[in-house]
C-alpha cells in the first residue's frame, strides 16, 4: 500500500520507512507538500492536522491515496514536561538540533533539579484512501544525558539516555532503536488496529 507521509524531515522519513518495512506499507513524500502551522497543545491534534492537510493537498492535485501524519517530542519532568509539542520549535527560528539540545541541557542545569528523567512521545494519524482515520500514540521513558553521545538517529537522540541499553538513542544501532522507540511502539499500535475492510477503531498506548 502506497502511503504519503506529511513530513519534510528526512530523518523521520527514513525511520518510518524502516519501521513499516515488511508490513506492506510503501512510504513516500509528496514534493509539493506545504507544512501547516502546528498547535502547542496536543501531539495527536498536530498529527491529525498534518495528515488532513496532506490529504487535501493530494486531492487538489488529483491524487487519492492514504496519508500519514506524525508529531513527536521530548518531555523533561523537571522542566514541567517541556519542550513537549514545541520540541521542533524549541530555541526559535533558525535553531539547529545541536542548539536545541544545548539549550535543553542548559535549562535543566539552571533548574537546580537533580531529576533528569524524560520521555519521548509519538502520535500518528493515518487516513486511508476511503477517508477512514485511525490514531495511535506511544511513549518511551529515559533520561537526559549530560552531553551529546553517539552519531546515529536525529533530533534529541544524542541526549536521550535509554537505561535498558545504557546508551543514548544516538548510540544504538538503527535496528536496536527501532525495536524500542516511541515511534516504533506507535507504528505497532497503528498497524495492529487498522482494518482496511471496515472503519478502523481509534487506538492508543
Amino acid at each position: 500500500m502506497l502511503v504519503y507521509v506529511a513530513t519534510k524531515n528526512t530523518g523521520k522519513l527514513r525511520e518510518l520507512r524502516a519501521l513499516f518495512d515488511g508490513r506492506g506499507w510503501q512510504l513516500e513524500t509528496y514534493a509539493p507538500y506545504a507544512d501547516v502551522l502546528e498547535g502547542d497543545v496536543s501531539y495527536a491534534a498536530n498529527a491529525a492536522l498534518k495528515a488532513q492537510a496532506l490529504r487535501e493537498q493530494l486531492l487538489a492535485g488529483g491524487i487519492v491515496a492514504p496519508v500519514l501524519g506524525d508529531d513527536s517530542g521530548i518531555e523533561v519532568r523537571a522542566l514541567g514536561n517541556r519542550p513537549g509539542v514545541l520540541s521542533a520549535r524549541y530555541g526559535g527560528d533558525g535553531a539547529t538540533w545541536a542548539d536545541r539540545r544545548a539549550r535543553l541541557r542548559a535549562e535543566l542545569a539552571a533548574s537546580g533539579s537533580s531529576d533528569r528523567s524524560a520521555r519521548f512521545v509519538c502520535a500518528l494519524h493515518f487516513i486511508d484512501g476511503d477517508g477512514y482515520s485511525i490514531a495511535a500514540e506511544a511513549t518511551v521513558a529515559g533520561a537526559i544525558a549530560e552531553e551529546d553521545c553517539g552519531s546515529g538517529g536525529f533530533s534529541y537522540d544524542p541526549i536521550f539516555w535509554y537505561p535498558p541499553a545504557a546508551k543514548t538513542f544516538a548510540e544504538l544501532e538503527e535496528h536496536e532503536k527501532n525495536l524500542v522507540s516511541h515511534r516504533a511502539r506507535a507504528v505497532a499500535v497503528l498497524t495492529e488496529n487498522y482494518r482496511p475492510s471496515g472503519k478502523p477503531q481509534e487506538a492508543g498506548m
